[in-house]
């Protein structure tokens, strides 16, 4: 078992946080097929101390989470603090720090927050002190393996972060230039693994439950987090090979929860995931078309 300061992880493979998808129906799915760990979509360090509606409604978790880490992001020491500070009184087990988000908007020409940060350790180092200064929470951050291939600094960044405190470390096995293209570099995760004095979990291109194990034990680091591989196949965290009828169960069941969750929207939201449940299967193209434009449940389900 992995424990992360002192939150027990029951299992090693963990949701990766993924902005617009890792929402709480989503979150709840993975643990209940057996996500050791679930991790909020990035949250805005800004907007929960300017208290912004939309920024606050992502703030929201269920006790049947659990463990559940929040991601914040941002790139002054003091707002992060606060922000972190706002974010234990919800209670998470985890406050974790976005220090890979490779969108434009997050790092602003290398100048803002997200990947970016990586550029300049010293700020990062910052960040993390005035957080851990701030909370009881255990602290935990995700990187990349630097700007692109030119400023691969993951190995200080890492050292930095150590130095700072962190209780454990999240690393995406790309640079903020390959965005999601590419193939992770697991060589380089390896390598951080082998040197740090924490917990390191490693993260990109896992597709299965066996993958994942085999990812852990070649890099001997102590789990994984699971994103894209996880969108439509949460079977992804227990090896399971569903059955036609349980696979329909789970997407009614996340239907409903979209439903619930996002009572305007719901619908629209779900589609995204709906497309990915059915890819492989025989005819699934012609499902696909016929689910991205459905606007009720009962035409969900009249389709499935």
């Amino acid at each position: 078992m992995l424990t992360i300061k002192n939150v027990d992880i029951k299992s090693p493979l963990m949701l990766a946080p993924i902005a617009g998808f890792t929402d709480m129906p989503f979150r709840k799915i993975a643990v209940e097929h057996g996500a050791g760990l679930v991790v909020t979509e990035l949250i805005s360090s800004e907007g929960i101390i300017r208290n912004v509606k939309k920024t606050m409604e992502m703030l929201h978790f269920t006790e049947d989470e659990r463990p559940v880490a929040i991601q914040i992001f941002g790139k002054d020491p003091d707002v992060m603090a606060e922000a972190a500070r706002f974010v234990e009184t919800l209670k998470p087990d985890i406050i974790d720090i976005n220090l890979g988000c490779p969108a434009p908007k997050v790092c602003k020409g290398g100048f803002g927050s997200g990947a970016s940060l990586m550029l300049r350790p010293e700020e990062i180092y910052n960040i993390v002190s005035e957080i851990k200064k701030a909370v009881s929470l255990p602290v935990t951050a995700k990187i990349r393996l630097g700007w692109n291939d030119e400023h691969k600094n993951f190995l200080q960044v890492a050292g930095t972060l150590e130095d700072a405190g962190i209780d454990a470390l999240f690393v995406h096995g790309r640079t903020r230039e390959q965005k999601y293209s590419g193939h992770a570099d697991w060589d380089a995760i390896t390598e951080i693994a082998g040197k740090s004095k924490i917990p390191v979990i490693g993260n990109g291109d896992i597709t299965s439950f066996e993958e994942a194990h085999e990812r852990i034990k070649e890099s001997g680091c102590q789990g994984v987090l699971i994103g894209r591989g996880a969108i439509g196949n949460p079977w992804i965290f227990s090896g399971k090979n569903p059955t036609i009828a349980e696979l329909k169960s789970v997407m009614l069941n996340h239907i409903k929860m979209m439903k619930e969750y996002y009572p305007d929207k719901g619908i629209i939201l779900s589609r995204k995931h709906m497309v990915q449940y059915i890819h492989g299967f025989r005819n699934a193209s012609k499902i696909r078309e016929q689910l991205v434009h459905t606007k009720t449940y009962e035409e969900i389900v009249e389709i499935l």
